[in-house]
């Protein structure tokens, strides 16, 4: 049930998985993802087995996302690893979402892209001081995926939108304030933590609120009206044209951000989210995200953007087109057509 990057664990009637790839700050593999799933079905049917508990080994990072390089070289080739990867990817989130039992997640560190896919499905998720949470995946060609259109989507005012356009990153105390972390523990307690509710899967919520303590005051909370006005359209251009019209430092760094990212991206990011809101199932927006990551993988914006900022590290793309005014609506909707048949993605338990 364990690999050398993940390892997977019972005790007392309780799961465990530990992300041990530190070097990669726990980037993951396809492997990785198939070992998170058979551990996951397997305490599904287990009566034995109460609760999960999610976390990583040494290091900094919970989880910095997909092993980038990995799909980088596969889409020299025929890309077939690279769609494998995400649907894979996607039915480990769809699997924790739906799961009934507990899953706690120990957000204990860079929770950035796949990381979020794991954390953001599961019942309790845990923050504390080390926490450092993004989606920048605009920043390399792609879009918030992994369930971003149906999480960033559901977050208070605008924030979502905010994420997904700028890359911005949140620390434990702005996590919770906008309701992407259920509890603030610090990492020193977490052990312990840990050890209490792998004993007793029974009462976590009574053992997370005894260890919980209140977090600092969140920094994002200064700027949630700015964003909420800044960030208001689901156009990239108005959003563009407010940033510019303010003149705000702050406003000034956002629009500095946003001239970063890919214009195709941001422009699919924002109807992403705007459609995300809409689903009534979580099946539905991993379908549609499926959509999105098979097509954008075959567009050079991705190849480019992770060449710039992964290979060369020059931090110079040049993303195809280069403004956000070339991208046309009818290339938006290419994006999110349905897949031919037999090609769209699929529940787990339905394959």
């Amino acid at each position: 049930m364990s690999t050398q990057d993940v390892i997977t664990r019972s005790d007392s009637g309780c799961g465990h998985i530990t992300l041990n790839r530190p070097k990669a700050l726990n980037a993951l593999t396809l492997d990785m993802c198939r070992s998170i799933i058979a551990a996951l079905q397997s305490w599904q049917a287990d009566p034995d087995t109460g609760a999960v508990i999610i976390d990583h080994g040494e290091g900094r990072g919970f989880c910095a996302g997909g092993d980038i390089r990995v799909l980088f070289e596969s889409l020299k080739g025929d890309g077939r690893e690279a769609r494998d990867f995400f649907r894979t990817e996607y039915g480990m989130n769809h699997l924790l979402f739906e799961f009934k039992k507990p899953t706690i997640c120990f957000m204990d560190g860079v929770v950035m892209g796949g990381g979020a896919g794991i954390a953001m499905p599961c019942r309790y998720r845990v923050a504390s001081e080390l926490t450092m949470f993004a989606m920048p995946e605009t920043g390399i060609g792609l879009f918030p995926d992994v369930g971003g259109g149906w999480f960033l989507s559901r977050l208070p005012g605008r924030i979502g939108q905010w994420l997904a356009m700028t890359g911005a990153r949140l620390n434990g105390a702005d996590c919770m304030s906008v309701g992407l972390a259920t509890h603030y523990l610090p990492h020193d307690a977490l052990a312990q933590v840990k050890l209490r509710i792998a004993n007793a899967p029974d009462a976590i919520d009574a053992i997370l609120r005894d260890a919980a303590m209140p977090p600092p005051m969140a920094g994002i909370d200064r700027q949630r009206h700015a964003i909420d006005r800044l960030f208001a359209s689901d156009r990239v251009e108005d959003i563009v044209a407010a940033l510019k019209a303010d003149p705000s430092p702050w406003a000034a760094e956002q629009l500095a951000q946003i001239e970063k990212k890919s214009p195709r991206s941001c422009k699919i990011a924002l109807r992403q989210l705007s459609l995300g809101r809409r689903f009534t199932r979580f099946s539905d927006n991993m379908r549609m995200e499926f959509r999105m990551a098979t097509r954008l993988i075959e567009i050079p914006d991705f190849i480019e953007g992770v060449r710039a900022f992964v290979i060369d590290k020059d931090n110079r793309p040049a993303w195809t087109p280069p403004r956000f005014e070339d991208v046309s609506d009818g290339e938006i909707d290419a994006i999110f057509a349905p897949l031919p048949a037999g090609e769209e993605w699929t529940e787990l338990w339905k394959e």
